[in-house]
């Protein structure tokens, strides 16, 4: 077990819905990134899945690791993986009590080796899989936005819902992944100088649909582009999200850790172990 140090009492607690903690930069000690978030008040994490491969590892890191969950599931670009033993092995997956979603699953428009339609036919049986096992899904999508919000629809993925990762669609999009009961993650490309689509994405969509991620060690916020990404820069995201909103720090705290935990499902006996009573999380009962 990883011995994490003390989080900050001025701000309330941040909640990471996409960080892969278990595949940091080989010059990334996970016990040194994990002491910064927590000093950034950085309370929970979600560690996605990518390759099945690495599932054991995924599921490894996350038991070492106090407040952190685990999403296995095929990312697009090994999509051609996928077959009825992975399948099966994911089935089982699910079952496991550090396991509370689905992912990182989807289409991938700008994957010039990974035809669609074996994209599809991968993420189709993937949600079909979370809908079985009532549980939620983290979605990948670039440039395949219809393709996608179809089979999502066709499936009746709206049962579960979940979160869309590193949202990159226009606000039609975010408003019909919404009405499926998915929540819009806002990650470093909020914070560019540059960025137009998220900061106005973010200012249009209902509060309670807005969630916080790094993708560490991928994606690191302004102005720390070209070097890793690191779990403790959510707070610069977090910063940035309160700025756009006009929030204070302690509202976005308080918003965002509740909406992933209601979408996420994350029960109390999560919340009462590394969340104070007095931040009034609150997800499903």
């Amino acid at each position: 077990m990883v011995a994490l140090g003390p989080m900050r009492e001025d701000t309330g607690f941040f909640f990471d819905t996409h960080v892969h903690l278990d595949r940091l930069e080989e010059d990334q000690c996970l016990e040194s990134e994990l002491d910064c978030a927590r000093g950034a008040n950085v309370g929970g994490f979600l560690v996605p899945g990518v390759r099945p491969w690495d599932w054991d590892v995924l599921l490894e890191t996350v038991r070492k690791i106090p407040s952190a969950l685990a999403a296995p599931g095929i990312h697009p670009m090994v999509a051609s993986a996928w077959d009825r033993s992975v399948c099966e092995k994911l089935r089982l997956l699910l079952k496991e009590p550090d396991v509370v979603a689905l992912g990182e699953v989807g289409l991938d428009g700008l994957l010039p080796d990974v035809p669609l339609p074996v994209q599809e036919k991968a993420f189709r049986e993937q949600v079909c899989l979370a809908v079985e096992a009532e549980i939620p899904l983290l979605i990948h999508c670039r440039k395949a936005f219809s393709s996608l919000l179809s089979i999502l629809k066709q499936e009746q993925a709206h049962r579960v819902g979940g979160i869309f990762h590193g949202f990159s669609g226009s606000l039609e999009v975010a408003r019909e992944a919404i009405r499926l009961n998915f929540a819009i993650a806002f990650g470093g490309p909020v914070t560019y100088p540059n960025a137009r689509r998220a900061p106005q994405t973010l200012q249009a969509i209902p509060a309670e649909w807005v969630v916080l991620e790094t993708d560490a060690p991928d994606l690191p916020p302004y102005p720390h582009q070209g070097s890793n990404n690191r779990p403790c820069y959510l707070d610069l995201i977090a910063r940035k999200v309160a700025e756009l909103r006009g929030w204070s720090l302690e509202e976005t705290a308080r918003i965002t850790t509740q909406n992933a935990f209601r979408v996420l499902r994350i029960d109390n006996s999560y919340r009462d172990r590394y969340f104070p009573p007095g931040m009034e999380i609150q997800g499903n009962e």
